[in-house]
């Protein structure tokens, strides 16, 4: 599988603290994975869109909506090879 160029994978959730997992999807998709130290993080994206939906009447953009959110760090990087398995 190849991903778009630039694509970066956010795990959030339990499964977000296990290197394994992360490495994996690394891997499988041949991006680098990020992570947030934010509780709930899960409905974060929705809590955004949310703020959007209300200042959709300003033609204020997303991404400066988002630009308060966490920033993310990066947990894992693909393995070397990984895109010929």
């Amino acid at each position: 599988y190849t991903a778009v160029p630039r694509t970066r994978i956010l795990a959030t959730g339990g499964a977000s603290h296990n290197k394994t997992i992360l490495q994996v999807l690394s891997d499988v998709f041949n991006a680098p994975v990020y992570t947030i130290d934010t509780a709930n993080s899960a409905c974060l994206g929705s809590a955004y869109r949310a703020v959007h939906g209300l200042v959709a009447g300003r033609n204020v953009p997303l991404a400066d909506v988002v630009r308060s959110a966490p920033e993310p760090r990066l947990a894992v990087t693909p393995t070397a090879g990984a895109e010929e398995v």
